[in-house]
């Protein structure tokens, strides 16, 4: 008889250690869900942000600001190859 008591004993513990490794699983599996999902905003953003930075950086290329002197010496040298154009006209 004590044998069966034991037997029965075990079984209980047994039962019991499976129910909580369900509830677990089930704890884990919401845990995954919930990293997945934050994983993919994550994700989203990223793809964004990488977007932005390359408007931003097309936008710069394109509208390089310059310094003032920097400017009168692209228009003088513009004013120069013009000249050179109109004198090689000339000729």
């Amino acid at each position: 008889m004590q044998a069966l008591d034991d037997l029965s004993q075990n079984v209980r513990v047994l039962l019991e250690r499976y129910e909580a490794l369900q509830q677990e699983n089930a704890t884990l599996r919401l845990d995954i869900e919930k990293q997945r999902q934050e994983l993919i905003r994550t994700h989203s953003e990223l793809l964004e942000l990488q977007q932005k930075n390359r408007r931003i950086a097309t936008v710069n290329a394109l509208t390089a600001v310059e310094s003032q002197e920097e400017a009168y010496k692209r228009i003088n040298a513009l004013i120069a190859q013009v000249d050179r154009a109109i004198a090689a006209l000339k000729k």
